[in-house]
């Protein structure tokens, strides 16, 4: 299903950085938020901004929230409000429902009420910053479950000149590499032929260990 209007209860950090990409995107984007000094900052941003209290039925249900594609609960430090909210939004059918969570129990907590995706921003992007630090060639890392990966790999100087075929990643190492971003465009699914050169980046799929040991093998 391709979400196309998106409701985003709490516009603080997370919340207004979200919003603003979607709309960037060119995204329908409603942000809710009772603190009308945040609505206002990005009332010019959204296609709607709303000051109003993202915890009472009948102010989403006003609102229109239902009829959004995706509702996103981006509310910080209350833990009771971002639960409260969720189970709003699931009671008023919103398709699909996306929530912070500050930790993992909370995040336990909005599995259990049906909560369609779970996100853990702080913890996800110190993981993403880790990876990035001691990998010099990561350029982005997303740890898609406990035993999974995707992670982008610039391509280092030895492998210029070099087609898939030459590395082998699929044969050695269990990782497939699924897309090659050049300068001029992206490869989706390059096949064995295609040539990297040194202003390349490798998108790799493959178990977090697969994935590792392929990336030390670039790097030595």
């Amino acid at each position: 299903m391709k979400l196309n209007q998106f409701a985003i209860i709490g516009l603080g950090r997370f919340g207004s950085s979200l919003g603003r990409e979607l709309s960037q995107l060119g995204y329908e984007v409603l942000g809710i938020d009772h603190d009308e000094e945040k609505v206002n900052e990005m009332s010019s941003v959204l296609t709607h901004a709303v000051a109003a209290d993202g915890t009472e039925e009948e102010v989403l249900r006003s609102i229109g929230v239902r009829n959004f594609d995706c509702g996103i609960i981006a509310i910080g430090d209350d833990i009771q409000a971002s639960i409260l909210a969720a189970i709003l939004l699931k009671d008023l059918g919103v398709k699909k429902v996306v929530a912070k969570a500050v930790s993992e129990l909370h995040g336990r907590v909005l599995e259990k009420i049906g909560v369609d995706r779970v996100i853990y921003p702080e913890r996800d992007m110190g993981i993403r910053v880790a990876h990035q630090l001691v990998s010099p060639n990561l350029l982005d890392y997303i740890e898609l479950s406990k035993n999974y990966t995707i992670a982008e790999l610039g391509v280092p100087k030895k492998l210029t000149g070099k087609t898939l075929s030459d590395i082998n990643s699929r044969g050695r190492f269990g990782c497939s590499v699924v897309a090659i971003n050049k300068p001029k465009g992206m490869i989706i699914a390059p096949v064995a032929e295609d040539v990297l050169t040194e202003d390349d980046v490798m998108v790799v799929i493959g178990t977090n260990r697969q994935v590792e040991e392929f990336q030390e093998s670039i790097e030595r």
